[in-house]
């Protein structure tokens, strides 16, 4: 019988290529899990000894309390579905149907889809233009303030924080601006997981963020995290149980339970050296840099004149990015990228240095 979508994945894997890209663990071991290597032994289904997500108690309340802490919310909620789940979720607890919600003009698709299934009518948040990067910037506390008193109907935020270039906002400030004006603040953080274990406070203050474990941490595909403070757990369960599926994957959230002890215990000194590694490779590369920005300090964001071509070089080269636009090139490094690979990646990038730099403007 044909198996097209295991060959598929079974031939890019045999090449050994540098894996800049989602899932954090790069095709290596997850950690403190050996058993995956055969994961069928504990591929269950809701029983007595393993519980149930969405109805809580243990072993899910003590997994989820131990997260909670670590990002310093009040509760936590394994999602199986990605982030995507987690702003359906979020949004639906956050938003009354029909309601008017400021939404960030960079939103995630999933963000477009959770307003259409809940009726809510969106007002855009605009960021600024950051022509000497050619990105979008961080979004102003002081936009926030403006529109809140422009649309003092609205009583729900959603931003996006950090951005798929990980340029960071201060979430903060703009949670006490929303909290002062009786609203609520919800942030699409899925490629954010591993910020607080390098020190950061990327989403202080705010109602409700999501994170994907699976983007930086090494954890399973859609393995991701809806964190909330100030909300019912069980209203919590209840929406996630509506827009997730109801046979979770226990190998997925088994993973991200054996993610947070690593990263406890060991992986947040790896993350930072991860930090140190990529602070290199933006001095020696023409890249995003944190001149005037808050940047993810794991994130390597190349300026380049053409991505699609700079990227297509980098795949014949056995290198594999996260994305590239028309003037940049993503990567997305994690401490699974060993020193060999990030040599790698900078032998490969040396190569092609001709090809860096400002991408054209784009037309008016």
């Amino acid at each position: 019988m044909p198996t097209p979508l295991y060959d598929a994945v079974k031939k890019y894997a045999d090449q050994e290529p540098f894996r800049f890209h989602m899932p954090g663990h790069k095709g290596g071991p997850v950690p403190l899990m050996a058993e995956l290597k055969w994961m069928t032994p504990i591929d269950l289904t809701e029983l007595p000894p393993t519980g149930n997500l969405y109805e809580g108690g243990e072993p899910f309340a003590s997994a989820q309390a131990l997260w909670a802490r670590e990002f310093g919310f009040e509760y936590c909620q394994f999602l199986t579905g990605g982030s995507t789940q987690g702003i359906h979720t979020g949004l639906a607890l956050c938003c009354p149907p029909g309601s008017k919600v400021l939404v960030d003009r960079n939103c995630h698709r999933a963000v477009f889809n959770a307003m259409a299934l809940l009726d809510l009518e969106p007002i855009y948040l605009e960021r600024p233009w950051l022509g000497e990067e050619s990105l979008i910037g961080p979004i102003s506390p002081e936009t926030v303030e403006n529109m809140l008193c422009q649309c003092p109907k609205i009583k729900t935020v959603c931003i996006t924080a950090p951005t798929y270039a990980g340029v960071l906002s201060d979430v903060g400030t703009i949670s006490r601006l929303v909290h002062a004006h009786g609203g609520k603040l919800f942030v699409d953080g899925a490629h954010g997981a591993h910020l607080p274990f390098l020190g950061l406070a990327p989403f202080w203050e705010a109602d409700g963020v999501v994170v994907s474990a699976h983007k930086t941490l090494p954890t399973l595909g859609q393995g991701a995290l809806l964190f909330t403070n100030g909300m019912d757990p069980d209203r919590v369960r209840q929406l996630a149980s509506v827009f997730g599926t109801s046979s979770p994957s226990y190998p997925i959230m088994a993973s991200m339970d054996t993610a947070r002890e690593w990263m406890v215990k060991w992986g947040h000194h790896d993350y930072r050296r991860t930090a140190l590694r990529v602070a290199q490779l933006r001095e020696q590369f023409p890249s995003l840099r944190e001149k005037r920005l808050s940047l993810d300090p794991t994130r390597f964001v190349l300026s380049v004149q053409n991505g699609p071509a700079f990227t297509r070089a980098l795949e014949k080269r056995g290198v594999y990015p996260e994305m590239e636009d028309g003037g940049h090139v993503v990567f997305i490094c994690t401490p699974f990228d060993n020193s060999f690979s990030l040599s790698a990646l900078e032998r490969r990038l040396e190569e092609l240095r001709e090809q860096m730099g400002p991408c054209p403007p784009i037309p008016a």
